[in-house]
């Protein structure tokens, strides 16, 4: 096993492998993280009851910034995308700090760019932006930290047979942008804009996310950054449970796109990411609750299916019912 390579077995591989020597390496001890792993951050119990919630996330330009994305947009990017998982678990993000590698020829002003777009989202989340640190590397790095606070947490593992299943927005947009951008396909010009803009311009649902969880009504959420389909795989397997879909939420621009191009629209909202958008599953006596928090924030819940005993996640037409594959964006995964 030690001589296998990174890219043999993948990023989800490797962080299984790290998680089984800490667990190994920390026998015994007590458990401190009331979101342990495989949730997408970690948490402390702070004296009277509150969460300190805590998540880092890496952004490199070589994987992460498609092409065409400006500076200021990577650094954005680098605020949301460890904002967006906060406010899946309920947290508010507080504070934002950050290590930023650098190679040696990069044009400084490019550099400076990107601290402004750090800047921007932190100013428009709300978050004191606490500085960080400077390294040499060779490619462009931003490892980003963000801290923030709950009263409640929503874990990945808390859906039960019975919970309705929805989604805070429709899908299919970006892999529709990565189709233009990775391939070649055309668009019509207002349409190509808009595409553009969801990889462009992500924006995290902080707010939203802290309404719904403070309803109580909410048992498990995630958000969909790696993609729809391994997203509800995720919350179905942490749950031990089974997810039947009726309704794909496509966007409207993304059936456009496909229908130009002859490519299934439900594919590009299950197989995409880089969407910013909450999965979750919700009581079904408290659903009416949940919506209406959602509303207040400007916003609505998108039902499109429900938890059942077992395992897997299916998409159902109403007589027949077909496996969604597991599939989302990895790194290090080989050809």
């Amino acid at each position: 096993m030690d001589r296998l390579r990174a890219g043999d077995i993948g990023e989800r591989g490797l962080i299984e492998l790290i998680w089984g020597l800490v667990d190994r390496q920390l026998l015994g001890e007590p458990a401190e993280n009331p979101l342990p792993h495989p949730d997408d951050a970690s948490a402390l119990l702070l004296p009277g009851g509150r969460f300190l919630v805590l998540k880092t996330d890496m952004f490199v330009r070589r994987t992460d910034a498609p092409r065409g994305m400006r500076h200021y947009q990577m650094g954005r990017k680098s605020v949301v995308m460890c904002a967006s998982d906060l406010a899946a678990k309920g947290a508010k993000p507080h504070a934002f700090m950050h290590s930023m590698g650098v190679p040696p020829s990069y044009p400084s002003g490019g550099v400076l760019d990107l601290v402004r777009g750090l800047l921007s989202a932190c100013k428009e989340y709300g978050v004191a932006f606490l500085g960080g640190d400077l390294g040499e590397s060779k490619d462009l790095v931003v490892a980003g930290f963000m801290v923030g606070f709950a009263d409640r947490i929503v874990r990945r593992s808390g859906a039960s047979p019975g919970d309705l299943l929805a989604v805070t927005g429709h899908f299919g947009e970006t892999a529709s942008a990565l189709e233009i951008l990775l391939k070649g396909r055309s668009a019509p010009p207002p349409l190509r804009r808009r595409l553009l803009r969801s990889v462009y311009q992500p924006r995290a649902r902080v707010d939203l996310g802290v309404a719904l969880a403070g309803t109580g009504a909410v048992t498990s959420s995630m958000d969909s950054s790696d993609g729809l389909a391994f997203t509800l795989h995720e919350l179905a397997r942490s749950s031990g449970v089974r997810f039947v879909i009726y309704k794909v939420p496509v966007s409207r621009a993304a059936e456009e796109f496909a229908s130009i191009h002859g490519i299934p629209a439900e594919e590009l909202a299950l197989y995409g990411g880089e969407e910013y958008e909450f999965v979750l599953t919700i009581k079904p006596e408290a659903y009416d609750r949940a919506q209406a928090a959602a509303e207040r924030c400007g916003n609505s819940l998108l039902p499109i299916g429900r938890v059942e005993e077992g395992r897997g996640v299916f998409l159902s037409d109403g007589t027949l019912e077909r496996p969604i594959e597991a599939k989302g964006w990895e790194h290090l995964s080989c050809p």
